[in-house]
C-alpha cells in the first residue's frame, strides 16, 4: 500500500490484447499522428482497445509519477492541487466518506491504488478478449 511505484501490468504474449498493445506501442514509438496512433484497428472490438491504452497509459503516469514523487513529500507538496485555482479532494465513500483534502503525495497514492483496483477488476477489464460490459466504457 506504501509503494509509489507499482510493476507495470502485461499481457499475456500469444493473446489477442498482447497483439493489440505491439501496436499500440508501435504507433506511440513511431513519430505518427497520435489521432491515427488512437484509432480503433480494422476488425478488432473497441472495448479491448480502449483497456489496452488504459492499462499503457497508467504504467506511463505511474513511470512518470515514480521520477518526481521523492520531490514532493507532505511538508513540499502539502495540496494536491492543479496550478492556484484548483484543489483535489478525495473521496471514496470508504474511508473518505466526505472530499478530504490530503497532501499530494497521500491523495496519488490513493488514486494509484484505485485506479489498480479498477484494472485488475475482471468485471471492468476482463482478461478474456471481448467480453466486456457495454455499460462499462
Amino acid at each position: 500500500k506504501d509503494k509509489t511505484f507499482r510493476p507495470k501490468r502485461k499481457f499475456e504474449p500469444g493473446t489477442q490484447r498482447f497483439e493489440l498493445h505491439k501496436r499500440a506501442q508501435a504507433s506511440l514509438n513511431s513519430g505518427v499522428d497520435l489521432k491515427a496512433a488512437v484509432q480503433l484497428p480494422s476488425g478488432e472490438d473497441q472495448n479491448d482497445w480502449v483497456a489496452v491504452h488504459v492499462v499503457d497509459f497508467f504504467n506511463r503516469i505511474n513511470l512518470i509519477y515514480g521520477t518526481i514523487c521523492e520531490f514532493c513529500t507532505e511538508r513540499t507538496c502539502p495540496v494536491m492541487s492543479g496550478g492556484p485555482k484548483y484543489e483535489y479532494r478525495w473521496q471514496d465513500d470508504l474511508k473518505y466518506k466526505k472530499p478530504t483534502a490530503l497532501p499530494a503525495p497521500q491523495y496519488m497514492n490513493l488514486l494509484m491504488d484505485w485506479i489498480e483496483v479498477q484494472i485488475n477488476n475482471e468485471d471492468i477489464f476482463p482478461t478474456s478478449v471481448g467480453k466486456c460490459k457495454e455499460e462499462v466504457l
